[in-house]
């Protein structure tokens, strides 16, 4: 979920054929060690029918997914995630059930500014709404606003192996530590926090308390939505079949890079806001941002992210923004091949602005308009979404003798 915000199979701009192939360890440390995933069918890429149940009647789909809030999103944001969300949305057939969250939770894993946070939610809120997503027909939340997400967490914290935490990456990656951290090592067990190390128990719990069948996410999510399988499959297994196993949707847009280091993911926590371009950002901003990218003195112009990371990323951004100009890449970088890297960076930027000025507008115009529409989708969503996690929470606090 991006950030739903981690990297196993990169694709680019086109529908992946396959998902998960990989099997992990089990999520619990009983139970489980004697019983496997075979009995269920893989997860699958495709959401253009329901889902058949074992009573051969056909259930609706339902499709979660969630987003860190870190202000306005960045392009890399947008191509990888957002606009797959709403395309999700638009071509979902009526009796799907479609969720979108804003992970305020998971955002304080790490420390946060409070007035900031504040102000980040509501720009991922109008953000949400601004690239497309239709509070008439997605339901659209912040996550800590249905204490669900958090008592689901919990109950299955309880049963969740920290070995197999030990080996997830995100606490890793959060830490600039190496893939072979320990949690019990010296250098990491005293700024580690059960927050962060817990943070894949709250994604399965963000998914699995809606009982999603489909979650849309980038390459690098994949392990989680392996883990949150792997929970559902362990508590079925320990208690009753009650929480439903999630299948991925992987995002078609390969990782857009950073501006100002092509050899790293354009991201908000990079210190030069030169590095990444917002969705917000107007036309001039971008212009300057694209004018000052890293790219090299080679003449002409190629596709190549070995040897030309700046110039393949600029590439890259046009390409996904617009898959009409050309068919790959590849074959977009060969009809520029004569194209000076001036002229390439304002075709890029006009490329963007002529995509994003829409959304820029709209965004605007929901920041700075009447700002009981942003709180009342907001409350409408949460209504929503708290109606489908308490009839989980209903089933899951039964079948655990809570209730």
């Amino acid at each position: 979920m991006p950030r739903l915000h981690l990297n196993l199979h990169r694709v680019c701009c086109r529908p992946p054929s396959s998902s998960f192939s990989a099997r992990l360890p089990p999520v619990f440390a009983r139970a489980l060690f004697h019983s496997t995933l075979s009995s269920h069918s893989p997860p699958s890429t495709s959401t253009s029918s329901p889902t058949p149940t074992s009573a051969g009647t056909v259930a609706p789909q339902v499709i979660f997914s969630a987003i860190q809030p870190t202000g306005a999103p960045h392009l890399g944001n947008y191509l990888g995630a957002l606009r797959q969300w709403v395309k999700l949305q638009n071509e979902a057939l009526p009796e799907t059930t479609l969720l979108y969250s804003v992970a305020d939770l998971h955002a304080i894993t790490l420390r946060q500014d409070p007035s900031i946070l504040r102000e980040w939610r509501k720009q991922m809120l109008a953000s949400l709404i601004a690239v497309g997503l239709d509070p008439k027909r997605s339901i659209i939340f912040h996550q800590s606003a249905i204490p669900a997400h958090s008592e689901l967490h919990w109950i299955l914290s309880c049963n969740a192996s920290m070995g197999y935490l030990s080996r997830m990456t995100q606490w890793k990656s959060k830490m600039a530590l190496p893939e072979n951290a320990n949690p019990l090592d010296t250098s990491s067990k005293a700024k580690l926090k059960l927050g962060l190390f817990s943070y894949p128990v709250l994604q399965a719990a963000d998914i699995l308390i809606h009982r999603a069948t489909h979650v849309p996410v980038g390459a690098d999510q994949t392990q989680h939505l392996e883990y949150a399988r792997e929970v559902a499959s362990g508590f079925n297994h320990l208690h009753t079949p009650i929480l439903t196993l999630p299948s991925t949707i992987l995002s078609p847009a390969k990782r857009i890079m950073s501006l100002t280091q092509p050899l790293k993911k354009m991201s908000k926590s990079d210190p030069d806001p030169k590095s990444r371009i917002l969705i917000t950002d107007t036309h001039a901003t971008i212009k300057r941002k694209i004018k000052s990218a890293l790219t090299d003195s080679i003449e002409g112009i190629t596709y190549d992210p070995v040897t030309r990371p700046g110039v393949s990323n600029l590439i890259e951004m046009m390409y996904c923004m617009d898959e009409s100009v050309a068919e790959s890449p590849v074959l977009l970088a060969n009809e520029l091949k004569d194209l000076s890297m001036r002229a390439l960076k304002e075709k890029v930027a006009d490329t963007i602005e002529l995509h994003i000025r829409d959304v820029r507008e709209r965004y605007e115009s929901i920041v700075f308009g009447d700002a009981k529409v942003l709180m009342d989708i907001n409350e409408e969503g949460v209504r929503k979404a708290k109606q489908s996690a308490d009839a989980t929470l209903k089933l899951v606090r039964e079948a655990i003798g809570l209730d």
